[in-house]
């Protein structure tokens, strides 16, 4: 875990120095949300914090979470992770074990709160990984739909085109990160969510 080190400590710094809203909706995981620049705004009006960090795997996000959620005391929690531990070679079976990881922390230190998790998303770049991604975001939504307040998020589906490939235009050149209009897919498809998460009435 030493190679995250450095970068948890500089949010560790932020969450001194700039103490996020009390209440808000916090978006923790990897660089999906690291790099989403535009949260804020695009989450607005309700209040939103990330704490994502580079490279973050499932179980990255298990080892920091008392160090980087806990403080934060979020309404709610948006998780985008296990993406890079297929990446890195993990089974389906290790993943959903640290995502079990994940939720016991969560409900051990801040207890019922609402999460949501986002589906691992079909990248170009790890299309050969498709069932094991597959795997992993049918047993994630079993496990967070047990949940009372337990929301899954499926992006997956929305991010294939008619031919059920990857739509090129939703990723960065790399293949792997989104583009703008990625990330404007996933404000369509987050923002009903993080309205529920945020506690704002419901038609």
């Amino acid at each position: 875990m030493e190679w995250y080190e450095a970068e948890v400590q500089e949010l560790e710094k932020l969450n001194k120095t700039t103490p996020p809203p009390a209440g808000a909706v916090l978006f923790y995981g990897s660089s999906s949300l690291r790099l989403w620049t535009t949260l804020t705004e695009d989450m607005a009006p309700w209040a939103v914090v990330n704490r994502a960090f580079g490279g973050s795997t499932l179980a990255a996000c298990v080892h920091f979470f008392d160090r980087l959620v806990v403080p934060c005391a979020p309404r709610s929690l948006v998780l985008y992770a296990g993406d890079n531990d297929l990446g890195d070679g993990r089974a389906p079976d290790d993943v959903v074990r640290s995502l079990r990881a994940l939720l016991a922390r969560v409900d051990t230190t801040l207890g019922s709160i609402p999460v949501a998790y986002v589906s691992i998303k079909p990248s170009p770049a790890r299309w050969s990984l498709r069932d094991k991604i597959q795997r992993v975001n049918g047993a994630a939504r079993a496990l967070i739909e047990q949940r009372p307040s337990g929301y899954y998020i499926d992006v997956y589906a929305s991010m294939l085109g008619p031919g059920g490939q990857p739509c090129a235009e939703l990723f960065d050149t790399d293949g792997l990160h989104l583009s703008p209009r990625g990330y404007r897919t996933w404000t369509h498809i987050l923002r009903p969510y993080v309205a529920i998460l945020a506690g704002a009435p419901q038609e």
